[in-house]
């Protein structure tokens, strides 16, 4: 039987993650390549065509192996007509994606919000172990979230679904959200978020660990909370509580909406693994109905920096099966 690959895209604001994906969602090759931004990302899909064809061709296999591309891209997004409304980082205004990489390479093309395609990536081959109804959180500098009902990705009227950092967890004295909303949940549970939240508490904790970290000439960072509250810092114990109840809260509202079997948490954030997992299922079981706990698993992601283009690779599975 012939060869059939699939192929996974990942296009971020820096680079490019691109991987030939077998039809079973194991990867045959990834790499990636830096995202050219210049003159309004014009050259962004000569160059992704260009990196396709010269990493088959290093790799021996034809170009008629490949059956599609799946992307996930940021932005606002045009699902049917693949039309990116606005992406501010990649400077693309009413860009017709789809239709321009099918032109540079000659395959099929789907495209999906970004974080909508890790939690599809997840699902397939991911903590999300084959769930037809999961939640996906994604805790990195903002937070994403793609919402899967039924086995496939909830987009809401517009494509404004599973926006979920963008939840108000504090209605009022929040702080502000790139959104331009304030008090969203993404100012606090996002690492951008708990970096700024330990910040601004180092004055009334000078006996912190975090406050000597800083002192040291440190940037404080997610990551040096979780550690700190690791060791026993009271400051750091604090964020850590304040963040998981904010946090598990919001999931356990979408989840008495939603009722998922699956709720994975992804992102830089969830490195912190039980330290941030235990501290969050209290949160969730006191907020969630009953049933609705029993019937859901929170869990660590465990595809990482892969989610994306296996995520990439079902879109094209799942569309053209």
């Amino acid at each position: 039987m012939k060869r059939q690959l699939l192929i996974g895209i990942d296009l971020g604001g820096t680079t490019i993650k691109m991987a030939f994906v077998e039809s079973d969602g194991d990867i045959a090759e990834k790499w990636e390549i830096p995202t050219d931004t210049s003159e309004k990302g014009k050259n962004i899909s000569n160059d992704i065509a260009t990196s396709i064809r010269k990493k088959a061709n290093e790799s021996n296999i034809p170009i008629e192996s490949f059956i599609g591309i799946g992307m996930g891209a940021p932005g606002f997004i045009d699902l049917d007509e693949g039309y990116i409304y606005n992406a501010v980082n990649l400077g693309w205004e009413n860009y017709p994606l789809k239709e321009d990489l099918e032109n540079q390479i000659g395959l099929p093309v789907f495209i999906e919000n970004d974080a909508n395609i890790a939690a599809l990536g997840e699902m397939w081959k991911g903590a999300g172990n084959h769930s037809d109804d999961l939640i996906c959180v994604t805790l990195g500098t903002g937070i994403g979230g793609g919402i899967i009902s039924n086995g496939s990705i909830l987009h809401g009227t517009n494509g404004m679904a599973g926006e979920i950092g963008h939840i108000t967890a504090i209605h009022e004295g929040g702080a502000p959200c790139n959104c331009g909303k304030t008090g969203c949940i993404e100012t606090i549970a996002s690492a951008t978020g708990i970096a700024r939240i330990a910040m601004e508490g180092l004055e009334n904790h000078p006996n912190s660990k975090l406050k000597k970290r800083f002192d040291a000439g440190n940037s404080l960072t997610a990551k040096d909370v979780f550690e700190c509250a690791a060791d026993n810092d009271s400051w750091a114990i604090d964020i850590v509580k304040s963040v998981t109840h904010h946090l598990g809260l919001t999931i356990a509202n979408l989840a008495n909406a939603l009722n998922p079997s699956k709720i994975v948490i992804g992102g830089g954030v969830s490195r912190a693994g039980d330290q941030l997992l235990d501290p969050l299922n209290v949160v969730f079981n006191q907020y969630a109905l009953p049933r609705v706990s029993d019937g859901a698993e929170l869990v660590i992601a465990s595809l990482g920096n892969d989610a994306g283009v296996i995520g990439g690779a079902w879109l094209v599975k799942s569309n053209l099966s």
